[in-house]
């Protein structure tokens, strides 16, 4: 009896895992088209895809305050924004944690981090998480390189910022700038998909 009740939990646990699973690979894919969104950034402003007319893409990176690996990316998610915002590949930062599970990431401690860290691109929140959904993110940091073609923007590219999530120096992959440096040039991306390193997404409680 005790083994057949040990058997029903595990066979519970895995339909759990299988339902977790599915929700997480649910959202876009390479190529895919994306809808546009309208988010709060930290100066109060409403941003979507279609607030800088001079824009190629995006690199929309989904982040937060706490995760240490979205910490150990900061500096090198500013770099990027400034080597690529003026070429037309702007970095958008969105923070989709559940502020009730995660308090230090609240939109005042956005605003105290965008602030401390001197933050050159737009923090967003995903306040009912609904962006973050639809793009399939499951971690912080989360890429998803977007280009801009005609009046859409296509996914090219979704995964990890580079190849060394704790340690900037033993760097050997820079997926994104790559991406990026390719879709710049009219190449097809060489790498379109890399697994994403960061802390799980702070989900609300359905």
């Amino acid at each position: 009896m005790r083994k057949a009740k040990v058997l029903f939990a595990l066979t519970l646990l895995g339909l759990g895992a299988m339902l977790t699973a599915s929700f997480h690979i649910q959202g876009y894919n390479i190529g895919d088209r994306v809808a546009d969104f309208n988010l709060k950034n930290i100066d109060g402003k409403m941003i979507s895809l279609k607030s800088n007319p001079n824009a190629k893409g995006y690199m929309v990176i989904f982040t937060c305050n706490h995760c240490p690996y979205a910490i150990a990316y900061e500096d090198r998610i500013i770099a990027l924004h400034n080597k690529y915002a003026p070429k037309g590949y702007p970095v958008l930062a969105i923070n989709p944690n559940d502020v009730k599970k995660e308090p230090s990431d609240s939109f005042e401690k956005m605003q105290e981090r965008a602030k401390e860290k001197g933050f050159p691109f737009p923090y967003l929140i995903d306040e009912t998480q609904e962006v973050a959904k639809a793009f399939g993110a499951t971690r912080t940091p989360h890429v998803f390189l977007l280009q801009k073609k005609g009046d859409d923007f296509v996914v090219a590219y979704i995964g990890a910022i580079d190849d060394s999530a704790k340690d900037p120096s033993k760097v050997k992959e820079k997926y994104l700038e790559n991406a990026v440096e390719a879709l710049l040039k009219g190449k097809n991306v060489p790498v379109s998909t890399t697994k994403a390193v960061g802390c799980t997404i702070k989900w609300k409680d359905a």
